[in-house]
């Protein structure tokens, strides 16, 4: 079947987002995009006919990642058990904390960069935490509506939740300071994070 105009298959989408990642975690948001094409081994051009821009490239990244975090929350057995549901997208959200790796990165690389290229950093704001948080309100708005929760501001709710979670350790991770967080400590904050916050929210 002949390939639409403007598209590419799936392997050499990956190839660029992971390229994309390394290349922007290491020379920020400034980086040229001829090195982004050359570590995915594709051509510029093809780059910009996918995505148009670095800013759009950028929103494919934090798509990507948004999708793996919020996964659990759409499964049957996440919207039957927010409890386990809540724990499993905590975990997600302290995942790159305690790996430190690329993502950590390019976060910090585009916190850097906000100032000389604003629309990157919209882009990673609006495609990332934004929509991680939306997307955990429509959950939680789906389990009040079934009445396993009682949240009148969902979105509020989705702010507190990431908080809870999150606390000072994702600006200790940006400031390169070591705070003792790992697999099995990230779990017990997921945990009992969910714990509090559906004892909080209870219908």
């Amino acid at each position: 079947m002949p390939r639409i105009a403007g598209q590419i298959d799936l392997a050499k989408s990956e190839a660029i987002l992971d390229a994309a990642v390394e290349v922007l975690g290491e020379r920020g948001v400034s980086a040229p995009m001829e090195e982004i094409a050359r570590r995915a081994c594709v051509s510029k051009q093809t780059i910009y006919n996918h995505y148009g821009s670095k800013a759009e490239l950028v929103r494919a990244l934090c798509d990507r990642r948004v999708h793996e975090m919020t996964a659990p929350l759409e499964t049957p057995e996440g919207i039957a058990d927010p409890a386990q549901a809540l724990a499993a997208f905590g975990r997600i959200l302290l995942a790159k904390l305690v790996e430190g790796n690329r993502s950590q990165g390019f976060f910090k690389a585009a916190i850097l960069g906000a100032e000389e290229a604003p629309e990157v950093a919209r882009a990673v704001y609006e495609a990332g935490p934004l929509q991680s948080r939306l997307k955990l309100a429509e959950f939680l708005d789906l389990e009040t509506r079934a009445g396993r929760l009682a949240c009148p501001d969902p979105l509020q709710a989705a702010e507190f939740f990431a908080g809870m979670v999150i606390g000072s350790y994702q600006t200790a991770a940006l400031l390169g300071v070591e705070r003792g967080l790992d697999t099995a400590k990230a779990d017990l904050i997921a945990r009992e994070a969910a714990r509090r916050f559906l004892r909080a929210y209870a219908a």
